[in-house]
């Protein structure tokens, strides 16, 4: 979900510093959740002395909002394959992988952003952050043709990459990448059908 190694600005020791903290956050949140996640085991694991991280973290809630908040300093973009069909794949697989992962560090911060309204309203920034990017796609099949200009980027976005979700994190049941493919495919020529004045 979030690369630390990406995420971090250049800016000398106060960036490695924040890198390494922020690695081992998502390492031990992946590891042991939310409620095993502590300043001190932050500070074992990243190697930056506890007094550093709360002078500036302050608390376990703000290291998980740093965390968040980091996935806003990256370069990523959705993967562009020429077809909507197959950019929509490419985005459903990403996120497969990520909910699939063993441990997830995906799933635990979607559990995690639960126990503070500071972690939730991060995790609501992070998503908004990700859909503008992941429009590129739908601005992409603008562009080829593929839909109408007046197609809601967020609905189609929603309607390809919500099963996964639904499945993986609400019921907690298995999904292939397979089936993540079929719900990508599924939009693709739900959306190449119609024009967008003709969604609800």
């Amino acid at each position: 979900m979030i690369d630390t190694d990406r995420a971090s600005r250049p800016g000398g020791r106060t960036a490695r510093v924040r890198a390494d903290v922020l690695a081992a956050v998502q390492a031990e949140l992946a590891e042991h959740g939310y409620d095993g996640l502590t300043i001190d085991a932050v500070a074992e694991r990243s190697g930056v002395h506890r007094t550093t991280i709360y002078r500036r973290w302050k608390t376990v809630p703000g290291l998980l909002v740093d965390l968040l908040e980091s996935g806003a300093d990256d370069s990523w973009e959705p993967t562009d394959t020429g077809t909507l069909e197959g950019d929509l794949i490419a985005v459903n697989r990403e996120v497969h992988a990520a909910l699939t992962a063993r441990p997830s560090i995906t799933q635990a911060v979607i559990a995690a952003s639960f126990r503070t309204p500071e972690a939730a309203e991060a995790l609501t920034r992070f998503w908004k952050d990700r859909y503008a990017r992941t429009a590129l796609v739908v601005r992409r099949a603008v562009e080829r043709g593929e839909i109408a200009a007046d197609v809601d980027a967020h609905q189609l976005l929603l309607t390809a990459t919500a099963p996964i979700y639904h499945q993986l994190v609400l019921l907690r049941q298995p999904m292939t990448r397979a089936q993540a493919d079929y719900h990508a495919r599924v939009a693709a020529k739900h959306f190449a059908s119609v024009k967008g004045a003709d969604l609800p």
